[in-house]
């Protein structure tokens, strides 16, 4: 199952209204190392269902929600608890900082 796609019309709903913890992953098509978390985002998708909603952002083609959470350098993960951002991480992550980040939000 691969990561929710999260946009500006559905991320209030979705990441904020979420009755369990979200993990957003702010990327851009053209950004390199965002390609290359990508499948790790997708791998954690799967581990993680029914457990932590985690999902992808495109910054170009949702801005508003990027600029609301003052998105400069991508890729940034920000984890959301209770509709209240938990945690961000900016940069390349291996799938092991981000499985401790997310193994935080379930407790």
């Amino acid at each position: 199952m691969p990561a929710t796609h999260f946009t500006d019309s559905n991320f209030e709903k979705d990441v904020i209204g979420a009755s369990a913890p979200v993990m957003v992953d702010f990327f851009a098509t053209w950004c390199g190392p965002c390609r290359m978390m990508s499948p790790i985002i997708d791998e954690l998708a799967d581990e993680y269902a029914g457990k932590i909603k985690i999902g992808k952002m495109d910054v170009d083609e949702s801005p508003q929600i990027s600029m609301k959470f003052g998105i400069q350098s991508i890729p940034t993960l920000i984890f959301f608890k209770d509709g209240q951002a938990m945690d961000t991480v900016i940069g390349f992550q291996s799938k092991d900082q981000l499985k401790t980040k997310l193994e935080a939000l379930l407790k």
